[in-house]
């Protein structure tokens, strides 16, 4: 993991991506559903930005996830449910 905090663009589609290797990553929990933020920096380096169960943004491996291709209605119903917690 590091811990890099966010320079990254709000402009671009949210994403998600499932969790399938936590690695040594404490703020990590295997089958979890995160929120990816867009840096591209990051991604040429295959890393993916992270929200993670910390609630802050970091950095971790692109192998620690699969990034999910979700419809719209999908992508509203867990932003939703991520505000209400």
């Amino acid at each position: 993991m590091i811990a890099t905090k966010s320079e990254s663009s709000n402009s671009a589609a949210t994403r998600f991506a499932l969790c399938i290797n936590t690695g040594t990553a404490g703020d990590l929990h295997m089958h979890t559903i995160y929120q990816v933020l867009h840096d591209e920096k990051a991604a040429e380096a295959d890393y993916l930005r992270i929200i993670d169960e910390s609630g802050e943004d970091y950095l971790y491996p692109a192998s620690y996830f699969i990034v999910l291709d979700l419809p719209p209605v999908a992508t509203e119903a867990i932003l939703t449910a991520t505000v209400s917690r």
